[in-house]
């Protein structure tokens, strides 16, 4: 699924892992000692609802553009957004904001570019 390979490389050290790790204050043993099952079940779920919702919106006349501009859209119009107010109420780095903001809004992009092309 492209949520998992996106965020794969998006939070990895490789791009942004270790920040994000600082930001939210997580040690290597706090991730370690993660049951990895319980994140990552639940995380495919959700994703899988995201997905079905996003082409409910997309419709069956979409396209590759379509489906770009779409989830760019969704995820700067309203998830960012949305991110953007737990965060201020959460007393949340702007780090933290920009990292996974931008996470979204790459993630949506591709996946309304895969939904669209798909019809």
């Amino acid at each position: 699924m492209a949520a998992f390979a996106i965020g794969s490389l998006w939070y990895s050290p490789v791009l942004f892992g270790k920040l994000w790790q600082h930001e939210i204050k997580l040690t290597d043993e706090d991730i370690k000692g993660t049951n990895m099952v319980l994140v990552m079940g639940p995380a495919f779920v959700l994703n899988v609802i995201s997905a079905v919702v996003l082409e409910m919106f997309l419709g069956a006349e979409s396209n590759l553009f379509f489906g770009l501009i779409a989830g760019l859209l969704v995820s700067i119009g309203w998830i960012s957004t949305a991110l953007g107010i737990n965060y201020l109420f959460g007393r949340k780095s702007l780090k933290l904001f920009f990292i996974d903001a931008g996470y979204f809004v790459v993630f949506y992009a591709v996946m309304g570019m895969i939904l669209g092309a798909w019809n």
